[in-house]
């Protein structure tokens, strides 16, 4: 299967992207790329992208990754909704970190009722 994915390019703390097609299980690393479809900087939000080429391959039946189709769909080459990308795990614990804390008083523990009956055995 066909993936239109990001190859990432670019140095360290500066990245930048490409926008390829290649087979889902290699690697983006690897450079076994189909097609160039475009670019995309991160750091400065440019991004060039060949959408007539994108929905062609599309149509052929080439899956765009998450991060991928939310960048086509603000670019104006997808129309739609947007795919949340941010896992569930991580916005179920910045809405607890969000939420305030009350101060409770410690309640008895069972626990130490069950040493107390041991030490009178």
């Amino acid at each position: 299967m066909l993936m239109i994915r990001f190859q990432r390019t670019g140095r360290r703390n500066d990245p930048a992207f490409r926008i390829v097609v290649l087979e889902k299980e290699r690697a983006a690393k690897a450079g076994n790329v189909v097609e160039l479809l475009g670019t995309y900087n991160p750091k400065s939000k440019v991004a060039t992208i060949n959408g007539e080429r994108v929905k062609e391959w599309l149509a052929k039946g080439a899956q765009a990754t998450d991060s991928v189709h939310n960048l086509l769909i603000d670019k104006g080459v997808l129309s739609g909704k947007k795919v949340n990308v941010i896992p569930s795990k991580v916005l179920e614990n910045k809405v607890i970190a969000e939420t305030p804390r009350t101060e409770k008083a410690p309640a008895e523990t069972p626990a130490t009722e069950q040493t107390e009956e041991a030490a009178a055995e």
